[in-house]
């Protein structure tokens, strides 16, 4: 199993995309610790997972420094160590033009992505660096590279995090710790698609022939990047940087080349998102 005896932190984990990924990190060996708002989607997905394997998990607010630091705390005491964190909570907020955008909703976006990203990584690094390893995977989105209407938070968010991605990659490739991205695009709630609807009607013209087209493209892009195989990508995205690190390993090269040559130009170009 790939990820036999290893443990994965997993935000936003009750339903979703965060689900099938701490699902399928448990068929291939690792215990799992979930985190998300709903006790009852954590139990859910806790019960299911110890099928498979082992899991536990904690109600939490991410919007929160306090409660990061307790997702943290809660999943060492309870398997003693880190070794993977997948960053995948997430919150879309209100589908609105820029100049209409609540502030306060807008920081609320900021923080349970970008924001609990970085507490995240901050307070799990120096674990994975005294071990000399670990993986960082940020769960991002075709938001981050391509303008669609009426998410201006959602996309600024998601922009940051391959931001985070890219200066955490190069700072803990050479202690020992990688940190990728993920595309995430195709798990949307039927409300923000709903929503994107609205928003089109109510502009007209051709901002709503604009919606209609970017809910045809997610129809069609679910089938390719759904859930299920999101959650292949991250277990195979993690092979692919054990395989490299291996060979750089071999020839004598830093850990950080290899874990950046499978983030930026194998995985991503594959998926075809973010190049």
């Amino acid at each position: 199993m790939l990820l036999k005896n290893k443990v994965a932190v997993v935000t936003g984990s009750g339903r979703g995309i965060g689900r099938a990924i701490a699902r399928a990190f448990a068929e291939e060996g690792a215990a799992v610790f979930l985190c998300a708002r709903s006790q009852a989607e954590l139990a859910s997905a806790a019960a299911g997972i110890g099928k498979a394997g082992t899991a536990g998990y904690v109600v939490a607010d991410l919007t929160k420094e306090e409660d990061c630091r307790r997702v943290v705390a809660a999943g060492r005491e309870k398997f003693e160590r880190i070794d993977i964190l997948v960053n995948n909570a997430g919150h879309y907020g209100p589908v609105v033009p820029v100049e209409e955008y609540p502030l306060a909703e807008f920081d609320k976006v900021i923080a349970v992505h970008l924001r609990a990203a970085f507490l995240l990584s901050k307070l799990v690094l120096p674990e994975m660096y005294a071990r000399g390893s670990g993986v960082i995977l940020n769960i991002s989105s075709l938001s981050a590279k391509s303008a669609f209407p009426w998410g201006s938070a959602h996309a600024a968010a998601k922009a940051g995090m391959l931001g985070l991605t890219r200066v955490t990659a190069a700072e803990a490739g050479r202690k020992g710790a990688g940190e990728c991205a993920l595309p995430g695009a195709g798990d949307r709630d039927g409300d923000v698609e709903g929503a994107w609807r609205g928003a089109g009607k109510k502009a007209g013209g051709q901002p709503q022939g604009t919606t209609r087209g970017i809910s045809q493209y997610f129809a069609a892009r679910t089938r390719a990047n759904s859930r299920r195989n999101c959650a292949r990508r991250a277990v195979s995205l993690l092979g692919a940087i054990k395989r490299d690190y291996r060979a750089g390993h071999q020839r004598g090269r830093r850990r950080g080349v290899f874990l950046r040559r499978c983030a930026a130009s194998r995985f991503i170009r594959d998926a075809g998102l973010f190049t």
